[in-house]
Formats: structure tokens, C-alpha cells, sequence
């Protein structure tokens, strides 16, 4: 299911949608909340640049609002249907899924975004090597 090459392996390790060999981020870890923003300004092992225009992860807000609602969803799902909680405990346990679950939101939604743009390609880590060396 998790196959490099694939779309989902991007979007859930983080990784470089074209090459998938690196993480686009500084940090891995999305909860070292003052580097969550902070990524590699190309892949070193393809050359694409991550921010592919100004403000380009701006869209990705767009897609975070989705994320948030799947996230929110779960929530109510979990809380209200399997546990039988109140609908206020449901609300409580909505919000603090939002607020603990933010920083993988925010790195999922960017993850994302870019994928909509970037489509694998195996041989670009080649490719990147022979224009260096020319």
C-alpha cells in the first residue's frame, strides 16, 4: 500500500514528490513547532525546488481546511458513535483533536499540495546527476 512511487508515500513520509529519496523538511518531526514551516530549499538528490513559485503553499490552507474536517470528523466518529460520549464531550474531543493534531495537519495539507503539482518520476535522480556534471 505504502510503495515508493507512489502519491500516498510521498504525502505521508514527507518526502520529495518527484524523487521521494529525502524529506522536504529540516525537521521530520512536525512537533518541533518553531521548525515546522522550514524546508530544504531543493531536493538534493533530483534538484526540484520545493517552493516552485512566492507564496506557492498558500493553496495548501485550502487543503488543510479538508484535512481538519477528516480529522474533526474522526473525532466525532470515535467519541459520539464508538464511545457513546455526550455531544459537549464530543465538541471537547473535536477541538482537542484539532489543537494536538495541528503541526501533522499542517505538514500533511503542504504534503499535499505540492503532489498536486510534482508527479514521480524514477529517473529524475539521474537526470539531476548528468546536468551537474555538465
Amino acid at each position: 500500500m505504502l510503495k515508493k512511487g507512489t502519491k500516498l508515500y510521498s504525502i505521508l513520509t514527507g518526502s520529495c514528490p518527484r524523487c521521494q529519496e529525502e524529506s522536504m523538511y529540516e525537521k521530520s518531526n512536525p512537533y518541533m513547532l518553531t521548525q515546522i514551516f522550514k524546508m530544504h530549499e531543493r531536493c538534493s538528490h533530483c534538484g526540484l525546488k520545493y517552493k516552485i513559485e512566492p507564496s506557492f503553499f498558500y493553496g495548501a490552507m485550502y487543503v488543510s481546511y479538508a484535512v481538519g474536517i477528516a480529522f474533526a470528523v474522526a473525532a466525532f466518529v470515535i467519541s459520539f458513535l464508538f464511545m457513546g460520549a455526550s455531544l459537549k464531550t464530543a465538541f471537547i474531543a473535536i477541538v482537542g483533536t484539532l489543537v494536538v493534531f495541528m503541526p501533522v495537519i499542517i505538514r500533511l495539507s503542504r504534503n499535499i499540495w505540492i503532489n498536486f503539482f510534482v508527479k514521480y518520476d524514477a529517473n529524475s535522480v539521474q537526470q539531476h546527476k548528468h546536468a551537474v556534471e555538465n
